[in-house]
């Protein structure tokens, strides 16, 4: 199972295009978005993905507060289940606890991932390129007994995405 994860798109509905698709060229069957969309804008590329997709409000959503029956817009933190895999999903790391299998979040814009108590912590980093010249995300590989995080990562002025992998023993 493959999940794309990205985070802090902000108002930069081109590179949550371009993030998107990067995400779907590698396989990506689902999409997980830990909140600072922002505008409808990166909702709709969520929704036309054609992939399942959850997301959760971020501290700048307030103006999609409107949407979130449209767009099934979540409140952190919220909890849900891809097969026999539970998830805990929140933009604010706040309830940085292990009461999931996997506990996504956003908010600080910086790419983290840890393996801790048998769950998985990932931070995505931030696709709107604010706090450095990067658009950044995850897809996160569940096989029955590894996690593979390939993180990628694109220099704005660039179009190729890098990748570093990152490998966890599930337990």
């Amino acid at each position: 199972m493959k999940i794309g994860i990205l985070s802090d798109s902000h108002s930069r509905s081109d590179y949550t295009e371009i993030v998107i698709n990067h995400l779907k060229e590698q396989g990506a069957q689902f999409l997980v978005h830990a909140g600072d969309l922002c505008i409808e804008d990166n909702l709709k590329l969520l929704h036309n993905s054609k992939l399942v997709y959850v997301t959760v409000f971020g501290n700048n959503d307030y103006s999609l507060l409107g949407l979130s029956d449209k767009y099934k817009i979540k409140k952190e933190p919220y909890y849900f289940k891809i097969k026999d895999i539970t998830f805990k999903l929140m933009h604010l790391p706040y309830y940085l606890n292990s009461d999931s299998n996997i506990v996504i979040f956003g908010h600080t814009h910086e790419f983290e991932c840890s393996y801790t108590n048998n769950t998985l912590f990932v931070n995505p980093g931030e696709v709107c390129a604010r706090q450095k010249p990067l658009s950044e995300c995850v897809l996160l590989e569940i096989k029955e007994n590894e996690y593979i995080i390939n993180y990628y990562f694109r220099d704005i002025n660039t179009n190729n995405f890098k990748k570093e992998e990152y490998k966890y023993e599930r337990k």
